[in-house]
């Protein structure tokens, strides 16, 4: 966001505020006033401007006459998802971050931006997505168009919603349609691809791509349509201190017998037609980098192994229980239910 389109003097005149804030109309209508020195030292909305006029003050009067002076901001080092929530939850739409000295680094309007993940992404996007042929002979399956729109580009705006820009695509499967699809901007995030000479797996190919060395990373696949709270999955992810968390839906098994409870060859009891409740992986993750480092190119490898792996080496691996839609779209049915989907959504938003 552009700061100067916010940023007024405490010395300008409230009639020429006025004008600034009719600029902003269809935005968030806030202007953050700076002094001399250009330290941030007030905000200024046409509500601060009708509260002065009331008092008496007169339209010549410079804005620091009218500004909201116990404004609320977050320094440099405090840009944090728990932090952003909070502000948020008091209905605050545009948040000023400052440097030591009080000056405007950024602004975040969580309007577009909810709030901003130290993550990086990764969306695994090689498969040949081969159950919906023949759709994908000649179209790779996130390209594939849900509502006029590419499924993966999606899960791009989601992440971008959540300030995540780091966002990495690797292709194999009629990779150059993707890094062509890629070659301008999604969602104002320029995404990088990184191309498989051959097939790692479900995550091998996250060895291909230069991460950070600590923090965390998103892993997911690239053909879900999915509303998962990102924000939700990192914060818990975070307070259970967690090395690895999946994402997961749960899946409902119904035996249509009635199921013997045994004890040797004898029959204890007889249980009709139960039904059993599990978590089923959804296919969408974050991985401490620690343990993304220890993938080798050279080696297939799904998310499996690599959970297994971690699971055997006494890492903490938890999961989190998806409040929403998920659809992987895998197979014609999926794709059929994925666009019946998304276009109840587009009639309920335009009723």
């Amino acid at each position: 966001m552009k700061i100067d389109r916010h940023r007024i003097a405490d010395n300008a005149r409230l009639i020429d505020a006025l004008g600034r804030l009719n600029e902003l109309s269809g935005g968030v209508m806030t202007l953050l006033v700076t002094d001399e020195t250009g330290r941030m030292v007030g905000t200024l909305t046409d509500g601060d401007v009708r509260r002065a006029l009331l008092r008496g003050v007169g339209l010549d009067a410079p804005v620091s006459d009218a500004m909201f002076r116990k404004f609320r901001y977050l320094l440099e080092n405090e840009v944090d998802p728990a932090a952003l929530r909070r502000l948020r939850s008091h209905s605050f739409a545009l948040i000023p971050v400052l440097d030591r000295n009080g000056h405007i680094s950024r602004i975040i309007d969580t309007r577009v931006t909810k709030t901003i993940l130290p993550v990086s992404a990764i969306l695994m996007a090689g498969g040949k997505g081969e159950r919906l042929r023949p759709m994908t002979l000649s179209t790779p399956k996130p390209l594939l168009k849900i509502a006029d729109k590419a499924i993966i580009d999606y899960n791009i705006e989601a992440l971008a919603a959540v300030g995540v820009t780091d966002i990495t695509v690797t292709v194999n499967y009629l990779a150059e349609q993707l890094e062509e699809h890629f070659s301008k901007p999604v969602a104002d995030v320029s995404v990088k691809c990184v191309r498989e000479d051959r097939p790692l797996g479900t995550i091998g190919s996250v060895a291909l791509v230069d991460i950070p060395s600590t923090g965390d990373t998103i892993v997911m696949n690239s053909d879900l349509l999915t509303t998962i709270s990102f924000e939700d999955l990192y914060l818990h992810h975070r307070a259970q201190k967690a090395d690895i968390t999946i994402a997961a839906v749960p899946y409902n098994v119904s035996v249509p017998y009635a199921i013997l409870d045994t004890d040797g060859e004898c029959v204890t009891a007889l249980e009709e037609k139960p039904s059993y409740s599990y978590y089923a992986n959804a296919g969408i993750y974050i991985f401490s980098n620690e343990l993304l480092h220890t993938l080798s190119a050279d080696e297939r490898t799904d998310a499996t192994d690599l959970i297994e792996r971690a699971i055997a080496r006494k890492k903490r691996v938890c999961y989190f229980p998806i409040n929403g839609t998920w659809i992987d779209i895998g197979s014609p049915a999926d794709f059929a239910h994925a666009r019946e989907l998304m276009c109840h959504l587009r009639q309920t938003l335009d009723s």
